[in-house]
């Protein structure tokens, strides 16, 4: 996993963390990566200095409430929810059988991980989807 600083067209900076650099390159390229302060896909690295950790494990601040309430609105408002399909649409997607589009669902960690080696961009999202919820 890798940290990086953020900025997008607006000038608004933010940090967020991803599985390596190409898989970084992958999301922006293809819209992916949006600013959490406006929701701009354009989104560009910024400079930073190298963090040296003494621990064995680096852990990542957690987002707060509102930021994840906010993202969750913007998910489920820009996307098509495809339930426990999602490995299969994105594949499609990414195998031009059917039409690109932002999508989120559900997938296991074998899933994920296959989509992940075959250069299948994905993100795991911090919170359930509504249509699985009471």
């Amino acid at each position: 996993m890798i940290r990086f600083h953020l900025k997008c067209d607006q000038d608004h900076e933010f940090e967020s963390w991803f599985q390596s650099g190409d898989a970084f390159d992958k999301l922006v390229a293809g819209n992916m990566v949006n600013c959490t302060a406006c929701g701009s896909t354009k989104v560009r690295k910024m400079i930073m200095a190298p963090a040296v950790s003494t621990a064995s494990r680096i852990v990542p601040p957690k987002p707060s409430e509102s930021q994840l309430a906010a993202l969750r609105d913007k998910v489920e408002a820009s996307s098509d929810y495809v339930g426990k399909g999602f490995a299969k649409e994105a594949r499609d997607m990414h195998d031009g059988l059917v039409p690109e589009r932002p999508i989120y669902g559900e997938a296991n960690l074998k899933e994920a991980k296959k989509l992940v080696e075959d250069g299948i961009p994905v993100v795991p999202l911090p919170f359930m989807p509504r249509k699985k919820t009471n």
